[in-house]
């Protein structure tokens, strides 16, 4: 069984699309479970807007770091 309550593969959404379906995800997690997101690059402008938006609310995991795939564990607190 996976770790994951719920994944996101960014990589077939458009750029506009993307972090409305990150975050939608996200807030329908409850607290201690995890998402799992998966990129074709580093997702790091998005941790920042996890970071603004969510301060002290989530935990942020890299699990791969490229250089093809970046997958992420976001965990909400």
């Amino acid at each position: 069984m996976s770790r994951f309550n719920a994944q996101v593969d960014a990589r077939i959404y458009s750029p506009k699309e993307k972090h409305a379906v990150i975050f939608d995800t996200f807030n329908n997690l409850k607290s201690g479970e995890e998402m799992e997101l998966l990129n074709d690059h580093d997702p790091k402008p998005l941790h920042y807007q996890f970071l603004a938006e969510y301060t002290e609310q989530f935990e942020w995991e890299y699990l791969e770091q490229g250089p093809e795939v970046w997958r992420v564990a976001i965990k909400k607190k």
